[in-house]
């Protein structure tokens, strides 16, 4: 299971209900490429779940200007299409799986 890659114009469809992480990513960000793995264990580890999405910001630039991403990679949790809690920069799997598992137990 690959992370979801979404576009200015496929944003607002493949966001949809539940919990959606979107990584707000660059090709030539070095913390990018090092979180890159992470986030595909991750749309592994929670497939069907949390789906995990990619928004390339140089060929995206609308939807990265709509939530004010200045910084990558920035990630926005969003629950029902809303955004929920943002991280800048890179992390380790270990917090991202804290995010998730936090908001995946207040929808249950």
């Amino acid at each position: 299971m690959k992370p979801v890659e979404m576009t200015d114009s496929n944003f607002g469809t493949e966001l949809g209900d539940g919990l959606t992480l979107v990584d707000f990513w660059a090709p030539w960000c070095g913390p990018c490429r090092i979180i890159g793995p992470v986030l595909e264990e991750l749309a592994e580890d929670y497939d069907g779940r949390v789906k995990i999405g990619k928004v390339n910001v140089d060929e995206n630039p609308g939807t990265a200007g709509q939530f004010r991403v200045m910084s990558i990679p920035t990630l926005i949790l969003f629950k029902d299409g809303q955004p929920v809690e943002q991280m800048v920069g890179a992390a380790p799997k270990r917090s991202f799986e804290t995010l998730l598992n936090k908001h995946l137990e207040a929808t249950n």
